[in-house]
Formats: structure tokens, C-alpha cells, sequence
């Protein structure tokens, strides 16, 4: 009896080691699979995070550019409006009457100043705003995957 009471505990060790065996085996597959995807993932969240930062770049760049354009346009148009009032000016008769046409080109030129200012201001806000509009988006999309991975 006492060999068959042995017998019975080998083989019921034997058992619970192919089990454990098996189950280890299960455990192993199931985790490097949840490794895998939560690789793919990472690596997904990558590259939409760079066409993100490209296309941030693309619309930064366009920004950069409206404003340069519109710093020439500017600049070339004072210069031109600069240019006829000193002619004006040269062509005046009395002290009285450059007086009031230098006046009015002051308030004319400032005036204009403020007002390019301000488009410059909203265009270089405007552009920041749209720039930055792919990268917030990403915030969300890497606590999204982040979350995912924790959950699996």
C-alpha cells in the first residue's frame, strides 16, 4: 500500500507540473501579446505624432510667410506714401500750409501703423492658434493610448 500511496503522490506531483507548466505557457503567450499590441500602439502613436508636428510645421511656415508678405506690402506702401508727401510737402508755398500737410501725413501714417499692427497681430495669432491645433490633439490621443495600454 505504501508504494501505491507514493505512486499516487509522484503522479499527482507530475500532473501539477504539467499543469503549472501548461498555465505558465498560457500566461507567457497571453502577456508578450498584450506587449505586442500595446507596442503597436506606441509605435502608431509615433507616427501620427510626427505628421502632426509636419503638418504644425506646414501651417507654421505658411503663417510666417503671410506675415512677411504682408510686412512688405506695408513697408513698400510707406514708403511710396512717405515719398508723395515729401514731394507735397516740397511743393507747398507757406509754412501754414506744410504745416497742416505734414499734420495730416502724421495722423494718416499712424493711423495706418495701428491698423497694420492689428492685422499683423491677429494674423500671427490666427497662425499660432492653427499651429498648435495638430499637437493639442495629440494630448488626448497619448493619454488615450496610455490608458489603453493599462487596460490591457
Amino acid at each position: 500500500m505504501a508504494k501505491s500511496k507514493t505512486a499516487e503522490k509522484t503522479i499527482d506531483t507530475a500532473e501539477n507540473m504539467e499543469t503549472a507548466m501548461k498555465n505558465g505557457a498560457e500566461a507567457f503567450k497571453t502577456g508578450f501579446e498584450k506587449v505586442v499590441k500595446s507596442y503597436d500602439h506606441f509605435a502608431g502613436y509615433g507616427k501620427e505624432t510626427v505628421e502632426a508636428y509636419m503638418q504644425a510645421a506646414n501651417v507654421a511656415g505658411k503663417g510666417a510667410e503671410t506675415l512677411h508678405n504682408e510686412i512688405y506690402a506695408y513697408s513698400k506702401q510707406s514708403i511710396e506714401d512717405t515719398i508723395a508727401a515729401t514731394k507735397a510737402l516740397m511743393a507747398t508755398k507757406s509754412v501754414h500750409e506744410a504745416f497742416e500737410l505734414q499734420t495730416d501725413f502724421a495722423k494718416i501714417a499712424f493711423e495706418g501703423y495701428v491698423g497694420q499692427m492689428t492685422k499683423l497681430g491677429e494674423i500671427f495669432a490666427a497662425t499660432t492658434k492653427d499651429s498648435f491645433a495638430p499637437i493639442q490633439g495629440r494630448v488626448q490621443a497619448w493619454v488615450d493610448v496610455v490608458q489603453n495600454a493599462r487596460a490591457a
